[in-house]
């Protein structure tokens, strides 16, 4: 708060005290009234109102400026109008009043999205859990009429059931922390898991897996890290090459963590694309390719439940040679996700 833009601001109301002052002045100049009182009662009223003005500048101006101070620090800057004391002047009362009641107002306004919000989301985890009762009908009915068809119906409906988990672990990646449980676990047995769901595609594609050095211990939540696993295997099978397809997965511990690797041979990625690959819906070239339509929602779901877990996840990619992506456990992830 600057003391020209406050003097500016009262500017009336001087201009208003000097006409009374000049006014006062003819009047005791009128009644004989001697010099020196003449400048007493100048000096007086001058000193009086210059003294009131310095006050109420520097009230507003500590005031202001501990508001402004507080606003930069506080990152929930909607709740300003809680951690403000309450002035000793009109304008900052009606100040804090209007905050406060503006702060009230956006409040009930985002709990009653939120509650829109969280209502829509318990109606999707409801129906993605009610679709996979069908789907594994579907299936079992595939499994007792073996032919050509029911083969390629599903391979379909292996496509249905990783939209459908997409959907569900998406609905939930905002609150993984209320989801997930970090236990000391066996890097093994998380990959097993997720190349066993992607077992029959693997198979009818003669996709070749090489697995090594996978007995590591890591600490992570094996349900989120699996799916994360998942969404990478799955990439690899729908931009592998026509012939010679390999995916490679192994681990190396380092010092301080545990990074697995999971190496393929496909048709990789742009130099230029690379760094947008975990953006949400960024498809690139390959998405666009006939057969292979995506929707760039896995690569963004992987990096951001990467993040919450507090594992790294890295890419490297060139055209037409493969695609390598790491994760990266930390060994001390019960200290990491304080």
């Amino acid at each position: 708060m600057k003391f020209s833009d406050f003097i500016k601001e009262k500017m009336i109301l001087i201009i208003g005290i000097i006409l009374a002052l000049i006014s006062v002045e003819i009047l005791l100049i009128a009644y004989h009234i001697g010099m020196l009182v003449r400048l007493y009662v100048a000096f007086i009223v001058i000193f009086v109102i210059v003294f009131a003005i310095l006050i109420e500048f520097k009230r507003k101006k500590d005031y202001y400026n501990e508001l402004i101070k507080n606003m930069e620090e506080l990152k929930e800057k909607y709740l300003i109008s809680e951690i403000i004391k309450t002035p000793n002047f009109i304008e900052g009362k009606i100040l804090k009043a209007v905050l406060q009641d503006t702060g009230k107002s956006m409040l009930e306004n985002v709990n009653y999205y939120k509650n829109i919000q969280e209502e829509y989301k318990e109606y999707i985890e409801l129906w993605i859990h009610e679709v996979k009762i069908p789907i594994a009908a579907s299936k079992l009915i595939i499994e007792n009429n073996k032919n050509d068809i029911t083969k390629s119906i599903d391979e379909e409906l292996d496509k249905v059931e990783n939209y459908t988990e997409q959907a569900l672990f998406y609905a939930r990646s905002n609150a993984v922390e209320k989801d997930y449980i970090i236990t000391q676990t066996n890097l093994k047995e998380i990959v097993n898991g997720a190349i066993l769901k992607n077992k029959t595609t693997l198979l009818n594609e003669r996709i070749s897996l090489e697995l090594n050095d996978l007995e590591q211990i890591v600490y992570t939540d094996s349900k989120w890290t699996t799916f994360i696993l998942n969404q990478i295997i799955q990439n690899s099978i729908k931009y592998a090459k026509d012939t010679d397809k390999k995916i490679e997965i192994y681990s190396k511990a380092k010092n301080d963590k545990v990074i697995l690797y999971i190496k393929d041979n496909g048709i990789g990625i742009k130099k230029g694309e690379i760094t947008r690959v975990f953006e949400r819906g960024f498809t690139g070239d390959n998405g666009r390719i006939i057969g292979k339509k995506s929707t760039g929602i896995g690569l963004y779901l992987c990096k951001k439940l990467c993040n919450k877990l507090g594992l790294g996840i890295e890419l490297n990619s060139e055209k037409d040679e493969g695609t390598e992506v790491r994760i990266v456990f930390p060994k001390n992830s019960y200290t990491n996700m304080k």
